[in-house]
């Protein structure tokens, strides 16, 4: 999730809990201010989107883009594959060929029906260098032809072609189970190519999906309303109303004027009592998500695995989850977090042990005064967070190291973080958009990957990923995984810190909401029953 300010917050809070909607309790201020039937409304809270183009964004389809755009398939609130533009499939030559026979009702917001052609025109602008999508090769790159179009040696994608305006035929490389999920991420998504040329089409996309975009006053309001010959069931809701303007959530939520929110710490254990009345609308879960700190194994002194090592054992991630995150968090030993098919129990690789630390550092060759003055990127307004500040305390009380924070406009974090402006440290975390222990641990730890910030890069952990792509066994893939998450650990690219709890104040307005840990496309699957 790809995708995501931080990354990690961009896709940890998926637009469903970075966005809230508005209540059935009395008032429906919102409602009123803005315009729209409360009836028919569900109203959102969250922020500027970067970009509603579904080949940039960092985030994943739960939000707005999800919901004006389309792809051949989605995955639905069970996390399956489901079918989309794509009325169903055929996989032949061995697991590479895919046909694909698009439904026949589908349509762009303004009438013309989509086509085979528009899905191609759709990838090879995705897939254009000039375009500069990150996340293209990662979701797309299983095509015969896209890399060699991502790396500027060929004008087209080779492995697609249309058979007819209603079908489509792509060949992959090899056999992979997870490529359709895959296509479930924006960067797959069909957009009007002639829509998509022109300047700042964004904030008047021709979409296909459920809802089409009305309105979108930067830091004010966006406005989705429902597109009626969506070829698909239309949705119940008349509109879906995003406020991005500031204002207090919970707030919000407790004067009725939205009916979701998220929650955590002192709020989260006041709404847990069984006497508050909002314990009935508290849903919790386990988010597939891990936060960690990530290194620049690129450069010295980050490209010893002794200094990883040090710095990992130099940090007491049970004080920051307990102290920071409230215990609203689950310690992260390895990549894979709980829900994650193949996901293990492990011990800590890399309990807390100051001295145990130190004394790799001096193996490594380094004291403190020989390090380097190390930077630290985050992303923030000015200040540094209680969060980020306690990370680099630890590390300067426990090793004598000094660490300088650079903070960067969350606005831009992930732009800034995939041209390579990482430091020698920087925030950062993932959450899963398929379910499979590929989307973690090829997708952030093999060297050819755009998501490998911190560069690492083991060439027998790049063999290791590469064969587990194909591998279509079930049982015999996750144990394969499992083994090359623990060479992935042993190498500490990256401080593992935590795995994400949801929970979410949900009002009895909203019917048919479902709290996924992995964020989907739902608002046009929601019903509103207020009083």
């Amino acid at each position: 999730m790809a995708r995501r300010g931080w990354l990690f917050l961009s896709l940890l809070l998926l637009w469903t809990l970075s966005c809230q909607a508005v209540s059935g309790l009395p008032g429906l201020l919102a409602g009123e201010r803005h315009g729209y039937d409360p009836a028919e409304t569900v109203y959102l809270m969250g922020s500027q989107p970067e970009t509603l183009d579904p080949a940039l964004t960092h985030g994943g389809p739960s939000g707005p883009i999800g919901h004006i755009f389309s792809g051949l398939v989605q995955l639905d609130t069970s996390l399956q594959v489901v079918p989309d533009l794509a009325a169903g499939w055929e996989i032949g030559e061995g697991g590479t060929r895919y046909t694909f026979y698009l439904h026949p009702g589908a349509r762009f917001h303004d009438g013309r029906p989509v086509t085979a052609q528009d899905v191609i025109a759709s990838w090879e602008r995705a897939t254009d260098p000039a375009l500069g999508s990150d996340t293209a090769l990662t979701y797309l790159g299983d095509i015969v032809g896209v890399a060699e179009k991502m790396a500027g040696t060929a004008t087209t994608i080779a492995g697609v072609r249309a058979l007819d305006q209603h079908t489509l035929q792509v060949e992959i490389d090899a056999p992979k189970i997870t490529f359709l999920a895959k296509l479930a991420y924006p960067v797959a998504f069909v957009v009007d190519p002639e829509d998509a040329a022109a300047p700042g089409w964004d904030h008047e996309p021709n979409g296909s999906g459920p809802f089409r975009l009305e309105s979108w006053q930067d830091d004010e309001i966006l406005v989705l309303t429902r597109f009626d010959d969506y070829y698909r069931q239309p949705a119940a809701v008349a509109h879906v109303v995003y406020l991005l303007g500031a204002g207090l959530p919970l707030a919000l939520y407790e004067n009725g004027e939205i009916d979701l929110t998220g929650v955590g710490g002192a709020t989260l254990e006041r709404v847990q009592d069984p006497n508050n009345p909002l314990s009935t609308q508290l849903h919790t879960g386990v988010d597939m998500c891990t936060s960690y700190v990530g290194f620049n194994t690129a450069e010295p002194p980050f490209d010893d695995l002794r200094v990883r090592r040090a710095f990992a054992h130099a940090l007491d991630r049970d004080r920051l989850i307990s102290g920071l995150l409230n215990d609203h968090a689950l310690p992260a030993n390895g990549p894979l977090p709980p829900g994650m098919p193949g996901y293990r129990e492990r011990e800590p690789a890399y309990p807390f042990d100051p001295e145990l630390a130190r004394s790799l550092l001096a193996e490594a060759g380094y004291t403190p005064s020989s390090l380097p003055l190390l930077t630290y990127t985050t992303a923030g307004y000015g200040d540094v967070s209680a969060y980020v500040a306690a990370i680099i305390t630890m590390w300067q009380e426990n090793l004598g190291v000094t660490i300088e924070p650079a903070v960067l406009d969350p606005f831009t974090y992930n732009e800034a973080l995939y041209a390579g402006r990482i430091g020698h440290l920087f925030d950062m975390g993932w959450c899963a958009d398929y379910p499979d222990p590929e989307n973690f641990l090829d997708i952030l730890f093999h060297s050819g990957s755009a998501q490998n910030l911190g560069a690492f890069a083991d060439p027998a952990i790049d063999a290791a990923l590469e064969e587990a792509r194909t591998i279509a066994d079930v049982q015999t893939r996750l144990a394969r995984y499992a083994e090359i998450e623990g060479e992935i650990i042993a190498a500490a690219p990256v401080v593992f810190i935590s795995h994400s709890l949801s929970a979410v104040l949900v009002s009895p307005a909203l019917q048919n909401y479902v709290l996924t840990p992995i964020g989907v496309p739902q608002w046009h699957l929601v019903q509103l029953e207020r009083e």
